[in-house]
Parts: C-alpha cells; structure tokens; sequence
C-alpha cells in the first residue's frame, strides 16, 4: 500500500498560503495542457474524501475529491493550447500554464510547491518530484488538473467522436492511431508530435 500525502512539505515552511501545483496532459497527441494551483487555507482540518495522486484514484473517487476540493480550497485552474504547445515545446507550455493558475488565484501564495523537476520562471517556490504522491497540496491541484482537461476531452468528442477522445484522452492508443490514419487530423491535435509531424509531412510529401 503506497503512502498517502501529507502536509509534512508544507509544514515545513513559515508560510500560510503554499500553493501546490501540478499539470496534466503532457503526453496526449491533442488537446490541451492542463495546470491546477491548490492552496489549503487551514491545514488543521480533517480531510472527508481520500486525496492522492490523480493517476492512483478511480474516476468516482476524483470526483468526489473534486467536489470537495473545489469547495474548501482556493483553486485555480488555466491551459495552453495545442499551438501554443506547437509553438512553446510542451516543457515550456507546461511551465507556462502552471505560472497561469498560479497567478489566476484569487490571493498571492507566499509560496507554491512544483511537481516535477522544473520551477516555472518567476514563481517564488520549489520543485517536488513525484510531488503529487507527497503534498496533499499538489495531490489536490493532480487532481483538478486531471478532472478538468478529461472534462474538455469529453466536450470535444461530443464533437468529434470518431476519435473516442472522451475514452482515451486524446493518448496514442492503437484505436486514436487507426482513428487518425481514417479521419486525418483537425485543429486540436499537436503537429509538433511525433505521429501527427510525420503524417502531416508524409502527406506534404505526396503532393
């Protein structure tokens, strides 16, 4: 049984707004990349629903962390697009919209917490590797990341449903592959991406 998150990081600074924040979407073929600011404005409270990281909890189970999340939290949420991401490299989009949600809350943290390895520029804080397994923080900001872009994944296939979006995210599965070489591609797909630069050259290419 893995260890859950704690406020142990964030007890550990003088601070009493720490952000924690957290992306998702950094390996679909399109859509959007999503980031999610957290801040607990008491950490002393008994917590009713089980926060972990988003990849570790059944679809019931962030939805409910949501719900409670969204209601007892300051929370903030912004994306790139898939042409900024285009245009950025998805490092950089990912940096760029964690510094998003950030500065959409609705008060200035003294402090934010980073998963990952990389601090986006001009945010006063620090990077937690597999911060989302360690600060409630950031476990809570996985999760409204990961609840909102599958939100936006499942608007687009009300769209577009003959790519499934809403069942895989908009990630390589063989069926969005086979989905693609059918259908083509549209203006939510990421053409700096592997599978979809080469179909686009190959496609130049045949012209």
């Amino acid at each position: 049984m893995k260890e859950s998150p704690t406020f142990d990081i964030e007890n550990n600074y003088g601070f009493d707004l720490i952000a924690g924040v957290d992306e998702v979407g950094r390996g679909p073929l399109c859509g959007p990349v999503v980031a999610a600011a957290v801040i607990f404005p008491r950490r002393d409270i008994e917590i009713p629903v089980i926060i972990r990281d988003s990849k570790q909890m059944t679809s019931h189970m962030r939805a409910a962390a949501y719900d409670w999340i969204t209601h007892n939290t300051i929370w903030a949420v912004a994306q790139c697009s898939a042409g900024e991401i285009d245009e950025l490299n998805i490092l950089n989009a990912s940096l760029l919209a964690m510094r998003r949600a950030v500065e959409k809350l609705s008060c200035v943290p003294q402090f934010c917490l980073i998963d990952g390895n990389k601090l986006p520029p001009d945010l006063n804080g620090m990077t937690v590797v597999k911060g989302d397994a360690k600060s409630l923080s950031i476990a809570a900001a996985s999760i409204i990341a990961k609840e909102t872009r599958d939100k936006i994944m499942r608007d687009l296939a009300a769209q577009y449903p003959m790519y499934a979006w809403d069942k895989n995210a908009g990630y390589p599965t063989p069926e969005h592959l086979r989905a693609i070489e059918k259908y083509g591609i549209n203006q939510h797909y990421r053409k700096s991406f592997k599978p979809i630069k080469e179909r686009i050259e190959n496609e130049t290419a045949g012209n």
